[in-house]
């Protein structure tokens, strides 16, 4: 399997298709590279070169005991470009990976990047805090974290088979395949990793990093996500960002990238072909 060993010593284990411009996909926790393949058949058949990894301690990259905070994240996705010498690159985030994509340019740089697109994300900060009262309570947070350390396995089930994709919406139309997959992409990667991962995208404060931001930024949100509630996130990253364009889906879950793959594809690729946008959405 392609890896990279990090300076630390953890191995990233990746996916590298195809020819043309790159396109860097970043996954939500507590997934894998794999969640990603939909979109990755898409716009490698459309002429990108398409790459995703599999976060430290997911799927199968090295399950370390430490290092799993968002510092640690962006400097993973650093030198994983740097180790393929990405030049012009798009990079994709859901969820935790849109953290992680913000993160990495800030702190990175922009040389190698053209756009991004962050989808269902957990910018600016997801935790209630005196200067964020629309958070959540880290009441919440830590009760994800009990659930995980008491029966992981039945955690993840729930959380697939509910608020992740919508399934436990009136009138929803749970699709197993979809639910399995996600459980069996949790269950590859480190219940360690995914506990700190917990904390990582709760109390991450992103606020200064997409003001740091200037190459276009496509910002895309479901109303109706469960995870990440969109008034808290998506239209506030789009305000901090100097070049973003908001798109938010009516009805849409969390989980959009898979539940509605077509739309999410569609859309990116009209930011991917359009002209940079300069006006607020």
């Amino acid at each position: 399997m392609p890896t990279i060993t990090t300076k630390d010593g953890t191995g990233i284990y990746y996916k590298d298709w195809g020819k043309g411009q790159p396109i860097v996909f970043s996954h939500g926790w507590p997934l894998s590279a794999d969640d990603w393949d939909t979109h990755m058949l898409f716009f490698l058949n459309h002429g990108y070169r398409v790459i995703a990894h599999d976060r430290r301690g997911h799927g199968r990259s090295t399950q370390t005991d430490g290092g799993h905070d968002m510092d640690h994240y962006a400097d993973d996705l650093a030198a994983l470009t740097e180790h393929l010498d990405l030049k012009d690159a798009i990079h994709v985030g859901h969820s935790t990976g849109g953290g992680e994509v913000v993160h990495y340019i800030a702190r990175h740089g922009e040389s190698r990047v053209a756009k991004a697109a962050i989808m269902s994300a957990v910018p600016p900060l997801m935790l209630k805090t005196a200067a964020n009262p629309g958070g959540l309570p880290k009441e919440v947070f830590d009760d994800l974290m009990a659930q995980l350390a008491a029966n992981r396995s039945q955690f993840y089930y729930d959380v697939a088979s509910g608020p992740f994709y919508g399934y436990n919406r009136p009138g929803a139309k749970p699709s197993q395949a979809v639910i399995w997959n996600w459980w069996r992409q949790g269950m590859m990667g480190g219940a360690k990793a995914h506990y700190d991962g917990i904390v990582a995208f709760s109390q991450t404060d992103f606020t200064e990093d997409l003001k740091k931001i200037t190459v276009p930024v496509l910002v895309m949100h479901g109303d109706d996500d469960q995870i990440v509630p969109y008034a808290d996130a998506g239209p506030l990253s789009a305000k901090l960002l100097r070049n973003s364009t908001l798109k938010i889906y009516k009805g849409f879950p969390h989980g959009m990238p898979t539940t509605e793959a077509e739309t999410i594809s569609a859309d990116l690729m009209a930011f991917l072909k359009g002209a940079a946008s300069t006006a607020k959405a």
